[in-house]
């Protein structure tokens, strides 16, 4: 295990890191590290590993027969909502968008997030500049609005990322449960997998998750974590993430039989393609020219957090390197691991 802990301290030589946190399961056993300015057992924000999450609660709609993938959203959503939702070169595709549009990302429908609003900077820039403000739901999606959609819904090939998709599923979990979604992901997820650090952020004056990075900067943006919701608001640990995993990835959260019928992909943005619900990474060969990486299936954040699966491996990992500017350093750090662990495997050492 100190090898483990090596990469991690090590790691932390790379520019702007600060603090890491990871989790590894590999050959039936757990480890969980940390270095810098991270403790033990410390909840972060794991951005938008959150669509997870959200996810599985569109799985259990599903499973309780209360939706279906390819329901169009305009049975779900008010007319205020999809009015206009989706206006691509002159013509109306709001009632063509389903579920799973939503869940691929391919309705074509922009970010509210990270795409530039017309007339003022992204909201993504506004953030990470330390300029702190809330928004909710129907906010995003005016915003979202006044942009141009990509392409119209269900585009052969075609997949654009966009956090308004899960702004729209957030509402639509709302709507179906009957409840706020902080409260119906703690009775439908935590509740049943023992998870007590874990939950949808909320509360401005809640300082427990650690303080996200950009750059050399500490953001303290309460106001915006708390409006993310069901596209990135979840707060967490390595450990309880983990558990989560697992459940995810072995069918004690929805019928294991939908990871087939989800793992569909469409290229997002390299080297990440989009599933129905979640991502899958495979490692482009100079990352590793000489040692096949596994894929890896399941979710990234913005900041820096992950949870992956490798079921070639049958390993997990989960964690954060908590870091706006460098996201892509959870995934150098993630490649280490499994190379690492292919080696001791190699020579059956394990965990």
């Amino acid at each position: 295990m100190e090898y483990l802990q090596k990469i991690v301290d090590d790691s932390l030589k790379n520019k702007y890191l600060f603090g890491i946190s990871l989790g590894v399961h590999h050959d039936g056993k757990d480890w969980f590290g940390l270095s810098g300015n991270f403790v033990l057992d410390e909840a972060y924000f794991i951005a938008s590993t959150t669509k997870l999450f959200t996810s599985t609660l569109i799985f259990k709609l599903r499973e309780n027969g209360k939706l279906d993938f390819k329901d169009q959203i305009s049975k779900y959503v008010s007319e205020e909502v999809l009015n206009n939702l989706h206006l691509y070169k002159g013509k109306e595709y709001s009632n063509q968008i389903t579920i799973a549009n939503l869940l691929a990302h391919t309705s074509g429908i922009p970010d509210y997030f990270e795409k530039r609003r017309p007339k003022n900077r992204s909201l993504k820039s506004q953030l990470t500049s330390g300029n702190d403000m809330n928004w909710d739901f129907q906010q995003a999606v005016d915003w979202s609005k006044k942009m141009t959609p990509l392409f119209e819904p269900s585009k052969p090939d075609k997949a654009h990322y966009s956090d308004t998709n899960y702004q729209l599923l957030g509402n639509i979990i709302e709507n179906q449960y009957g409840n706020r979604l902080k409260e119906i992901i703690q009775k439908e997820i935590c509740n049943g997998l023992e998870l007590s650090q874990t939950y949808l952020y909320a509360d401005t004056s809640d300082k427990k998750p650690k303080n996200l990075y950009f750059k050399s900067n500490e953001l303290h943006i309460p106001k915006a974590m708390s409006s993310f919701g069901a596209d990135g608001g979840i707060v967490s640990t390595s450990k309880e993430l983990m558990i989560f995993l697992k459940a995810f990835m072995t069918g004690k959260l929805f019928p294991k039989s939908y990871l087939k019928e989800i793992s569909q992909w469409n290229r997002i943005f390299f080297p990440l393609e989009s599933g129905i619900g979640m991502h899958r990474f495979e490692t482009p060969w100079y990352f590793s020219p000489f040692k096949r990486i596994p894929e890896l299936i399941g979710h990234s954040g913005l900041s820096g957090a992950f949870a992956f699966y490798a079921p070639e491996m049958n390993t997990y990992l989960t964690g954060t390197v908590n870091q706006i500017h460098s996201p892509g350093n959870s995934y150098k750090l993630m490649i280490k691991v499994l190379l690492e662990l292919m080696k001791k495997s190699g020579s059956q050492q394990a965990l």
